[in-house]
């Protein structure tokens, strides 16, 4: 039995594998409450991932043509009139449920720090700009992040901006709330899996800017020390800045010049040596400058190049990423590029407002730029 839809195109994959799901449906006459196909199933039917599997049945629970429940599956709903579900997509021009009205915005970071309070300032501003009041919620993991989510739409919040815990892929939490159209906002992160409205600072344009200012400022010999990346987007396009850079200006990209360390920087503790970033320092007395991943990184790679005795910058140059405010106040004040977080707070929440008054453009990324703060620590 064709469906009504069939001869129109959906743009994205996912949308594609839930109209087949449909078909499934139609062919095996299933009955309201019948199991209906799994993620799993409808991967390795149609050969995509279980994410694009997990969009599609999201998409029909949207719908209400499925529903899910825990631990349990996915299965088929009854129609609102109590009737069996006769096989036919619900209308392309049918509203969807309108969102609860509220002048409150919530801000939801993963931890309180001198760049994501910066970040809560300028949020603030911009609420009261518009009359509206912010509603702050800590995550303590990701977790907390989903219960926070949840909450938040449960008790008629207006739209959401979201700086999330360092994840692989787009929570189930986040799919749901755009599959349902809810007005949320990413912030300094992307997920590449799925298209949502996003704004974040160009790390990858900032780390290669300050890769190439060390190289006109002579250095050849320029290493990278990081946290590791762990999938989070931000890291990952730093390093990648610094590595372009190198190459192109004919700088052999050398990899004992790179080190991602095994234990996260400790921002109660950068004023102390490091003993990775000394040996790694021990290790390569030939770089003459170092590029680290951001400024807790930096500032402790700086104290713990004092405290054996090399001389910053006169031997060894460092710069950090963020400007957070201690960066200005070490011994050697820290040269680092700054993340305007007033532009992404504002650049936030006016997308935001867009989706609250009923904007239908596609997903929107906004990118913002960064700039280079020079001080001491840069020969």
């Amino acid at each position: 039995m064709k469906n009504a839809h069939a001869s129109k195109k959906p743009s994205l994959l996912y949308l594609q594998i839930a109209d087949k799901a449909i078909g499934i449906i139609q062919s095996r006459r299933l009955q309201p409450h019948d199991p209906v196909p799994s993620e799993g199933e409808l991967a390795k039917l149609f050969g995509v991932s279980r994410m694009t599997s997990k969009l599609a049945l999201e998409r029909l629970v949207e719908q209400g043509l499925v529903y899910r429940l825990p631990r349990r599956g996915t299965f088929l709903s009854e129609h609102r009139d109590g009737d069996p579900y006769n096989g036919e997509l619900p209308s392309e021009n049918k509203a969807l449920p309108e969102v609860k009205q509220s002048n409150q915005i919530a801000l939801i970071v993963p931890h309180l720090s001198d760049y994501t309070s910066k970040i809560i300032a300028a949020a603030e501003i911009e609420v009261r700009k518009h009359d509206c009041d912010l509603i702050l919620k800590i995550s303590k993991d990701k977790d907390d992040e989903d219960r926070c989510l949840q909450r938040l739409v449960e008790g008629g919040i207006g739209g959401i901006i979201l700086f999330p815990q360092g994840r692989k892929t787009c929570s189930d939490q986040v799919l749901r709330l755009k599959l349902q159209q809810f007005p949320i906002v990413i912030i300094d992160r992307i997920f590449r899996e799925v298209q949502i409205d996003c704004v974040y600072h160009d790390h990858y344009q900032g780390s290669y800017q300050m890769t190439k200012y060390l190289i006109e400022k002579g250095h050849r010999e320029i290493g990278y020390t990081s946290n590791s990346i762990d999938n989070i987007t931000s890291r990952e396009e730093r390093y990648q800045g610094y590595i372009q850079a190198l190459l192109d200006h004919a700088i052999s990209v050398k990899n004992q010049y790179i080190h991602f360390k095994s234990v996260l920087c400790n921002p109660s503790r950068i004023n102390e040596s490091d003993p990775e970033q000394e040996r790694f320092i021990q290790e390569n007395p030939q770089m003459t400058a170092l590029m680290c991943g951001d400024d807790h990184v930096a500032i402790s790679t700086l104290y713990t190049a004092l405290s054996m005795g090399v001389s910053v910058p006169d031997k060894l140059s460092i710069v950090g990423f963020s400007d957070i405010q201690l960066s200005a106040l070490t011994p050697i004040p820290l040269t680092t590029v700054r993340q305007d977080t007033g532009q992404l707070a504002q650049s936030a929440f006016n997308l935001l407002m867009k989706r609250i008054n009923h904007s239908h453009e596609k997903p929107i990324t906004i990118k913002i730029q960064t700039k280079i703060v020079e001080r001491k620590s840069v020969l």
